[in-house]
């Protein structure tokens, strides 16, 4: 094969593959979402669940540190 033929199909598969990555790079713009857009129905009054129920034990982390310290042990 000579070496221009093979420098053309070099050049138009690289073409090819950036015109790919180009389009596949491609993000929407930013934009509003409402709940009614995605077909959602807002919350009754009394639905909304108490911020002490959702907190986290305090000692969560603590107990976190300990497994991920026995874990260098074994390794």
């Amino acid at each position: 094969m000579k070496l221009e033929i093979a420098r053309g199909l070099f050049l138009v598969a690289a073409l090819g593959v950036a015109s790919l990555a180009a389009a596949s790079w491609h993000e929407p713009g930013m934009q509003v979402v409402s709940e009614l857009d995605r077909g959602l129905e807002p919350l009754a009054p009394k639905a909304h669940t108490d911020s002490a129920a959702t907190r986290p034990d305090e000692d969560l982390l603590l107990f976190i540190f300990g497994l991920s310290q026995g874990l260098q042990g074994s390794q």
